[in-house]
């Protein structure tokens, strides 16, 4: 599989393949950012393709990271199991539990909670337009 632009809850979404080259430097991030900004409103990355550091905040690659995505104006779904790093990191929790209550940067288990976010927020958006 590679990286594929989906529609998901008529959205635009690049869900990368899991198997794909690791996120380890900006570049990295930016050859996402590029792959995705005509066509995807969301990139869903799986935690596979981050780099370990990436979950070590006092590194600033997070940071850094989702910031160009922010810069963009593209949302970032990191997609998959990172309970042994919230395990460790009461600053990850936090940036976790903050990311996911805003709509830009979102962690979640997998792409089944995409989608429902993706449909609630499709829902919510229709119903401020009735």
């Amino acid at each position: 599989m590679t990286d594929s632009l989906q529609e998901r809850h008529g959205v635009q979404v690049l869900v990368c393949d899991p198997a794909g080259p690791t996120v380890v430097t900006e570049r990295d991030a930016l050859d996402l950012i590029g792959a995705a900004l005509l066509d995807a409103e969301i990139v869903a990355i799986p935690v596979s393709r981050l780099d370990e550091k990436f979950f070590s905040l006092s590194t600033r690659f997070a940071g850094e990271i989702t910031q160009k995505f922010v810069s963009y104006r593209l949302r970032l779904a990191v997609v998959g199991d990172i309970s042994r790093h919230l395990e460790t990191s009461a600053a990850l929790r936090a940036l976790v539990h903050e990311s996911n209550a805003a709509s830009h940067i979102w962690f979640l288990p997998d792409l089944d909670a995409l989608d429902a976010r993706l449909e609630v927020a499709g829902a919510k958006a229709r119903a401020s337009h009735a």
